[in-house]
């Protein structure tokens, strides 16, 4: 059964009765360490949710878009890969997994990425507005066109990820030169 264009507020979804939710929004839910496998969300709206260590394997995310959510160590590589989009806004989305994930085009606004992990991601033209990337990993990553001009913390490896055309701006930039340990001045 499908729920449709549904309002859900202050809920504890530990358990969720329907697996398909299309055009729903969800606001001051608790879905923490909650099993969402198999489940799909289509054009869905998070908004302060609690998403701390939910369990996505096979999850469809289509145009899903989070706003103001916890979302600690949730493993985006697991959720279908299939239509798989999303948007964050102001979100913490510390230890998060999007390995193999396709990111073409997505944005995170004001979100925290601390140690978040995106190697062997398609990232081309993904917008990073004033995002905290500290210890985020970018390995074999695409960063084509991707935009890093009001983010900081992040430490990129030039060699290590395809970089064409991607936006960086002083003094984060120096993030590229971290592996090189070298000391730069004034």
């Amino acid at each position: 059964m499908t729920i449709e264009d549904y309002f859900f507020e202050k809920t504890d979804f530990k358990t969720l009765t329907y697996r398909e939710y299309n055009s729903c929004s969800f606001k001051d839910c608790d879905f923490s360490e909650s099993s969402m496998n198999n489940f799909a969300f289509y054009d869905c709206k998070f908004i302060r949710c609690n998403l701390t260590m939910t369990k996505l394997e096979n999850t469809t995310l289509k145009d899903s878009f989070f706003s103001d959510c916890k979302i600690l160590g949730v493993d985006f590589s697991k959720c279908s890969k299939f239509l798989f989009s999303i948007k964050c806004e102001d979100c913490i989305l510390n230890y998060s997994t999007f390995y193999k994930n396709d990111l073409k085009n997505t944005t995170f606004k004001n979100c925290v990425l601390k140690e978040a992990s995106f190697i062997e991601t398609n990232m081309t033209a993904t917008k990073f507005i004033n995002c905290d990337l500290e210890n985020a990993l970018f390995e074999r990553t695409i960063l084509e066109k991707a935009d890093f001009s009001t983010a900081k913390n992040y430490t990129i490896d030039a060699e290590n990820n395809k970089l064409k055309k991607t936006i960086f701006s002083l003094p984060d930039v120096i993030g590229l030169l971290a592996k090189y340990d070298i000391i730069i001045k004034d």
